[in-house]
């Protein structure tokens, strides 16, 4: 069984998101940082500016390539963006108080930058998890 549930996790569909993951990242990344350090928006502002222009993106490379679902469902997009707002939630709620208390001693500016970069991690490992297995889950009869 424990084999089994590793295979669940590790596959052709977990490559297939991280790539997709990785265009996220370039997309998302970059518009967080842009809104942050540049145009000088809040922490909340600018993470959030990330998941907005990174889960459009994203809705659509993960629906038709990761997972490869071509149902048309308009409650698939409610499951998305609830997926999306709590995962969103869970990471960057729970990363900006722990890097506070980490980095304690540090200038906000450093502590902000350095918990939006966890609260990304934070948010892939949920966000695989939530789309795979909730958004994008097969049925039991083997469709999509």
């Amino acid at each position: 069984m424990g084999r089994r549930r590793l295979k669940d996790f590790i596959d052709k569909t977990m490559i297939r998101f991280l790539v997709v993951g990785v265009i996220n990242t370039i997309v998302g990344t970059g518009t967080m940082f842009l809104l942050y350090n540049v145009v000088g928006c809040n922490y909340w502002v600018s993470s959030a500016g990330n998941y907005v222009v990174g889960s459009i993106v994203s809705y659509f490379l993960n629906k038709y390539f990761t997972f490869q679902n071509r149902t048309r469902s308009f409650a698939m997009i409610v499951k998305f963006i609830a997926n999306i707002s709590l995962c969103y939630l869970i990471a960057y709620g729970a990363a900006k108080p722990f890097i506070r208390w980490v980095f304690s001693g540090a200038a906000v500016r450093i502590q902000e930058n350095v918990a939006m970069l966890l609260g990304m991690c934070i948010f892939v490992g949920l966000n695989y998890l939530g789309q795979r297995f909730f958004v994008f889950a097969r049925t039991g009869d083997g469709e999509k």
